[in-house]
């Protein structure tokens, strides 16, 4: 599947197989799933631009905080971010910005970005893991 994200079967949850070539992709295919997740992208204009800097204590950290700091405007302004310029990515720090805007209609709610399966791997292709929401 090309767009670096695809939606897996999960029993009670929802669930995302993100790839990327390197951590910058990776972390750009993630986010662009969870918008895919909340509403269709093509619906959202990019009029709200968030700047990011952000610490995890390992990669798999740093990625559920970045997707828990993206889904926090989207529970409170209803956000959906679809445009996004990493500046500085390491496994331990993050610092960008993501653009987004209110969706037309949502496809469903996110309630949490959850550790459960996370296991940022290389592969062949680059890196790619799981990334497991709580719905």
């Amino acid at each position: 599947m090309e767009g670096g994200f695809e939606e897996i079967e999960h029993t009670a949850d929802v669930a995302l197989h993100v790839w990327g070539k390197d951590l910058k992709e990776l972390f750009i295919n993630a986010a662009r799933g969870m918008a895919w997740l909340l509403a269709d992208p093509e619906t959202v204009e990019p009029t709200v631009e968030v700047a990011l800097d952000l610490e995890g204590f390992d990669a798999e950290t740093l990625l559920v905080t970045w997707l828990g700091e993206l889904l926090y405007y989207n529970e409170t302004d209803q956000l959906v971010f679809t445009e996004f310029d990493l500046e500085e990515i390491k496994p331990t720090h993050l610092r960008g910005v993501a653009r987004g805007g209110v969706p037309k209609e949502t496809r469903r709610h996110i309630k949490a970005v959850t550790f459960h399966e996370m296991d940022i791997r290389p592969t062949d292709r680059g890196l790619e893991t799981t990334i497991v929401f709580d719905v």
